[in-house]
């Protein structure tokens, strides 16, 4: 018999504690920037450097943070559970934490592709600029799905969610579509947790529990009680 499945999405909330500004703030800036401008289709193809500075300035950000308690902790959980992490989040700290299994819903940031094929796709750390081509001689753009983009890896995810014995929900509002609906993949017996300090509206599904802390706290309490009862 193998190990019970758990199927995790995580957002903004989890990496915020290790210094990543979460996308969407009250102004309704990211940076200081529209997200139209730097987050869609229609910004690149008006200002293609503003939009590489932009994600260059990320990138060189999100190499100077470090992986926080929650990422281990979920990391840790491998040792008794078979798990998928489910992320809406750009960044490489879930990978740097030990996880193994990751579905990046939005792309990652350290990695650039083609404009000229969708499916070359090269592992990228360093500023992306004006005039880098792929190898079919088009310019690289960051390997990030942008608003208005299809979200390639959502019916995968929903998968996994479909077939999880434990569905876990980390740091993220549960507004952004399609990954805010993986929810409802969820068997009704299903146990679901909700891992966020905020007051978010928890969706009416059957056997959810909130845990109203932030990620560092609620996770690593989550993972705790998880590994003892199996253990």
């Amino acid at each position: 018999m193998g190990k019970p499945k758990i199927a995790i999405l995580t957002g903004a909330g989890i990496s915020a504690e290790s210094g990543i500004k979460t996308f969407r703030d009250s102004d309704g800036l990211w940076e200081n920037h529209r997200i139209e401008d730097v987050a869609s289709p229609e910004g690149w193809y008006r200002d293609k450097e503003l939009v590489l500075d932009f994600y260059n300035q990320r990138r060189r950000q999100l190499l100077q943070c470090q992986p926080n308690a929650a990422h281990y902790a979920l990391a840790a959980l491998e040792d008794k559970y078979d798990v998928t992490i489910v992320t809406q989040n750009v960044d490489d700290l879930h990978e740097r934490a030990g996880s193994t299994d990751i579905i990046h819903l939005h792309g990652e940031l350290l990695k650039a592709r083609s404009t000229a094929d969708e499916h070359l796709v090269y592992d990228w750390q360093k500023d992306i600029n004006i005039g880098d081509k792929c190898a079919k001689g088009s310019q690289l753009r960051p390997h990030i799905v942008w608003f208005g983009e299809a979200v390639p890896l959502i019916e995968t995810a929903a998968k996994v969610v479909q077939q999880t014995d434990i569905f876990i929900v980390i740091g993220t509002s549960l507004l952004v579509y399609p990954a805010a609906g993986l929810i409802n993949y969820t068997g009704y017996d299903t146990p679901k947790w909700l891992i966020d300090p905020n007051n978010v509206q928890a969706p009416r599904v059957p056997n959810l529990r909130v845990i109203s802390k932030k990620a560092t706290e609620g996770v690593t309490e989550l993972v705790a009680h998880l590994l003892n009862e199996k253990g």
